[in-house]
């Protein structure tokens, strides 16, 4: 007999998702092989996915619901697995993140989540996070589904010109980077500018930050440091960093000529590197 491994579906969203899986595919009388060959993908994998050794991705819960015809049972708990592999401490601001409607951020060192595509996301969190990269980049491209809703929060972000420079990843991972920012252009939600290093000394010298409003509570302030966050709605804070933000936003280039430096960055650093 087989040592079927007890789940305990109350232990986390991922052992959930983990038990749900295993009772709609035993309910269907599907092996862990046969449902793998359904969804192109080995019986190992379901089985580690049963049992919380790996996190699944969305694509992997869609795919579950089109062969399990399970109703989007499985693309409806996802959000809610991805969302627990977020460092407990980020957690709080993802959610009122994901509630704002409207987005300020400030960011002196790389781009923001929001913003990065998966190359550039994996290669930061490979640095401090390598045995963890895949569930925490897949947590990251999950909160940057807020952008795709039909009502999408209002995102105003001020990059460093130092972002554009940094290497993260290689050459390659920075093409697509930028030219990930370049596809916002014409994007009416999302605005992006470019703080230049002539722009001298600024409100944000301190380093990053984000504002965020809402539509029936008080803004907030989020800052973070190495490993925590500091998130506060205390009005005399929320004044003193808009009216920062707001100095920022008029001495960084415009959205055009961000584009255009972005561009220009892109071509001269990145391009002709491999």
């Amino acid at each position: 007999m087989p040592n079927i491994q007890t789940l305990d579906p109350s232990a986390s969203p991922l052992s959930y998702f983990g038990a749900e899986l295993r009772r709609v595919r035993e309910a269907h009388g599907l092996k862990q092989a046969e449902l793998g060959e359904k969804l192109f993908c080995s019986g190992s994998l379901i089985g580690q996915i049963e049992t919380t050794k790996k996190v699944p991705t969305r694509e992997f819960a869609e795919a579950l619901d089109r062969a399990l015809r399970t109703d989007g049972l499985f693309s409806r708990l996802i959000g809610l697995v991805l969302r627990s592999q977020l460092p407990s401490w980020f957690r709080p601001y993802a959610d009122m993140e994901e509630k704002a409607t409207y987005i300020s951020t400030f960011q002196s060192q790389v781009v923001y989540g929001l913003l990065q595509t998966e190359a550039y996301a994996r290669a930061l969190l490979s640095v401090e996070h390598p045995h963890k990269v895949d569930e925490m980049v897949a947590a990251r491209l999950e909160r940057q589904r807020v952008l795709e809703r039909e009502d999408p929060p209002v995102l105003w972000v001020i990059l460093s010109e130092a972002v554009l420079h940094q290497e993260v990843g290689g050459p390659d991972v920075m093409r697509g980077q930028l030219a990930r920012l370049l596809e916002f252009r014409d994007d009416p939600w999302v605005n992006i500018q470019v703080l230049p290093f002539a722009a001298g000394q600024h409100t944000a010298m301190m380093g990053s930050f984000n504002l965020l409003r809402f539509d029936n509570d008080p803004d907030l302030f989020y800052v973070e440091s190495y490993d925590q966050g500091h998130m506060t709605a205390n009005p005399s804070v929320i004044k003193e960093r808009s009216v920062g933000y707001a100095r920022l936003q008029a001495t960084a280039l415009s959205p055009e000529d961000s584009a255009a430096m972005i561009t220009r960055v892109m071509e001269e650093r990145y391009e002709n590197r491999s």
